[in-house]
């Protein structure tokens, strides 16, 4: 009988498993379970393959890691805030008197002085009043005075020169109030400012109270704008704050009069979370004017203040942390404590000391306790690539 295997001539790794076969269980128990055994003898093949195929992971280099210390030197924190500008005086021009507007003695855009005419609405009406009061109140001076003759005389009773009295002081407040409705179909300035457009034209009706245009004093001008609830309370809790503020206007261009925070509302805005802040500006060129907008730029100034670049820190939960390195190139993660933050640099406010090494680069390769080789670099050079605007 022959006992050989069928099949194409076999490779040297199954013929090696056919070996260990054979030894183990024999030629003739083989060839009767021929099928099971050619099955087990593939899953050995395909293990060893996998074996031998099996990846190296190699350890990764950690390699040197850029060092610096904290930067000192007097810096410049600046902050924009969008703004709205006011006219410190800026009202509504209406009609006094019902009648025709007979008279515009100005026009739109104008800078006028105060007590100059504007309007003057249909006087026919409040000119005959006043020429009636005139005459009434001439008959009531002279019956009076006739009746203080005859008085002096005790020819007529104290009681009618009383009397004479009291009709004369009647008629000089007629004429007083026909005075006064003359005087109001003239609409004069109030004060000195800007003219804005006409609601009205020359021959309209109007009725008292009617808006005829608007008149603003932009010599002074007050400039609003929203702080959030913690800039407001830093603002609050440092005494020396300054309250100098500089104003960006639409052309990205700054306004060359600065400008002085006076005052901050009484109640914070509950859906955005602000106040608003008033700053005054003076205006003598008349170039800004009421409504404008553009941007308030706060400077904060923090002299000696301790820097070190944003790229050096990393954040857990709400706090943040850089890692230091020690004497022996120990990296320790240390909380940091930021006084503000500045265009890819933050200022610290504790947690670091000048001379402490911080990691600059590879946060995520290290951890507390690894040991890794370090190059220093000079904290001037390192700032000097960030964008950072610093004084």
């Amino acid at each position: 009988m022959n006992h050989d295997l069928p099949g194409a001539p076999l490779r040297p790794r199954t013929s090696l498993v056919l070996t260990l076969l054979r030894a183990c269980f024999g030629r003739a128990a083989m060839h009767r379970s021929w099928p099971r055994l050619l099955a087990l003898a593939g899953v050995l093949v395909l293990l060893g393959v996998t074996a031998c195929h099996a990846p190296h992971h190699k350890h990764e280099e950690i390699g040197v890691f850029a060092v610096t210390t904290p930067l000192r030197q007097d810096t410049a924190l600046t902050r924009e805030y969008v703004a709205q500008v006011q006219a410190i005086q800026h009202i509504e021009v209406r009609a006094q008197e019902r009648g025709y507007l007979t008279g515009i003695y100005v026009d739109e855009g104008q800078r006028i002085e105060e007590g100059t005419k504007m309007f003057q609405v249909m006087p026919l009406i409040y000119r005959a009043d006043l020429h009636r009061a005139e005459a009434e109140a001439d008959m009531a001076s002279i019956e009076f005075k006739n009746t203080k003759m005859l008085a002096d005389k005790d020819i007529v009773s104290p009681a009618e020169l009383a009397l004479a009295g009291a009709k004369l002081n009647r008629a000089k407040a007629e004429l007083e109030l026909a005075q006064t409705h003359m005087r109001l179909t003239e609409i004069r300035a109030p004060f000195t400012g800007l003219m804005d457009r006409f609601v009205v034209r020359l021959g309209s009706l109007v009725e008292e109270g009617d808006l005829l245009t608007t008149l603003s004093d932009n010599r002074t001008l007050w400039i609003y704008f929203n702080v959030p609830e913690a800039e407001y309370l830093d603002y609050k809790a440092d005494p020396e704050q300054t309250t100098v503020v500089q104003f960006k206007m639409a052309n990205n261009r700054l306004f060359d009069q600065p400008g002085r925070v006076e005052t901050i509302e009484a109640d914070f805005d509950n859906t955005t979370g602000n106040i608003a802040f008033r700053a005054t500006f003076p205006n003598p060129t008349g170039l800004l004017r009421h409504g404008e907008t553009g941007n308030v730029i706060v400077t904060s100034q923090y002299a000696n203040a301790q820097l070190i670049p944003q790229k050096a820190t990393f954040e857990i939960l709400d706090r943040r942390y850089v890692f230091v390195v020690d004497d022996e190139g120990i990296v320790h993660s240390r909380p940091i404590a930021v006084a503000a933050e500045l265009p890819h640099a933050f200022i610290v406010e504790s947690g670091l000391e000048d001379s402490d090494h911080i990691l600059l680069e590879g946060l995520r390769k290290v951890q507390d306790g690894t040991h890794i080789e370090v190059k220093f670099e000079e904290p001037a050079e390192v700032f000097a690539h960030l964008d950072l605007h610093a004084e």
